[in-house]
């Protein structure tokens, strides 16, 4: 039994050494076993990303004006992934926004430059993340936490079940992404959806949060996400024939932004 609880406990350090910047212990070794595994953790990693950001926003909120909050809150999310989504985002807007072939798209996607189309994308998400935030300034601080929590937990599940649907189109073996999705099981998937949705469902036991707006909580973030996850996915496979590591990266990043919006629009709605 301690054997087990110590495989899993580095399966998902694992995870969360490969999908942010926070440091693990030394004795968490590093192999592909491990990495493979990794990705059944890669939602719940999004809870402590989540939970992250909206310490942040909290504290800040005591003594700094909302806009600023919000901004503190969006910077240490990037700090703490590193980046990692939003530069996978930036390199499919260039990729498919100056190729016209699947060899060109590919081969700017790998370029570590960034040009015009991934700067104006990138500028464009976090802006209507910061708008986002900027709307949700009525919540009380225990569904704003859900909010959060969710958005970066579903968004990292759609991710990886397009990595499950399509097909992995980069030949090289130095890919970050290949010993991960090379041998994606099902059950990790599963399991990635349970800690993926769960924070979701908070919402139905939310004392702070009006009994008619749930259902619109509930739904409206699904249903664009699930939109927002079929429409990269018929993209992706019409000009690539399947997904790179960066295409998960903006499908992370997209499909956060719906969620968002997805509340947003449930809150303003009823």
């Amino acid at each position: 039994m301690f054997g087990f609880i110590r495989k899993e406990l580095i399966i998902f350090l694992s995870s969360v050494r490969y999908n942010t910047r926070i440091l693990v212990p030394s004795w968490v070794e590093h192999s592909d076993e491990y990495l493979t595994s990794s990705s059944r953790y890669f939602p719940l990693v999004g809870w402590i990303v989540g939970t992250i950001t909206w310490v942040v926003l909290w504290i800040s909120d005591f003594s700094l004006p909302w806009e600023i909050s919000i901004v503190l809150a969006m910077a240490i999310s990037v700090f703490t992934t590193g980046a990692f989504h939003e530069d996978g985002f930036t390199d499919v807007c260039d990729g498919f926004g100056g190729g016209w072939t699947k060899e060109k798209i590919l081969e700017i996607m790998k370029d570590s430059r960034i040009g015009a189309f991934g700067t104006i994308g990138i500028i464009l998400v976090l802006l209507l993340k910061f708008v986002c935030y900027k709307s949700l300034e009525e919540f009380s601080i225990e569904v704003l936490f859900i909010t959060i929590l969710s958005s970066h937990s579903s968004s990292r599940f759609w991710a990886l079940f397009t990595a499950k649907t399509l097909p992995y189109v980069r030949e090289d073996e130095l890919s970050k992404a290949k010993p991960i999705i090379k041998t994606l099981k099902t059950s990790n998937v599963i399991i990635a959806s349970i800690w993926g949705l769960a924070p979701w469902f908070a919402f139905l036991h939310n004392e702070y949060l009006p009994s008619d707006r749930v259902f619109g909580f509930l739904l409206y973030p699904f249903i664009l996400q699930m939109l927002g996850f079929l429409y990269m996915r018929s993209f992706y496979k019409k000009w690539l024939g399947g997904y790179t590591g960066d295409c998960l990266g903006a499908v992370q990043q997209v499909t956060e932004l719906l969620y968002l919006i997805g509340i947003v629009l449930a809150w303003k709605s009823f």
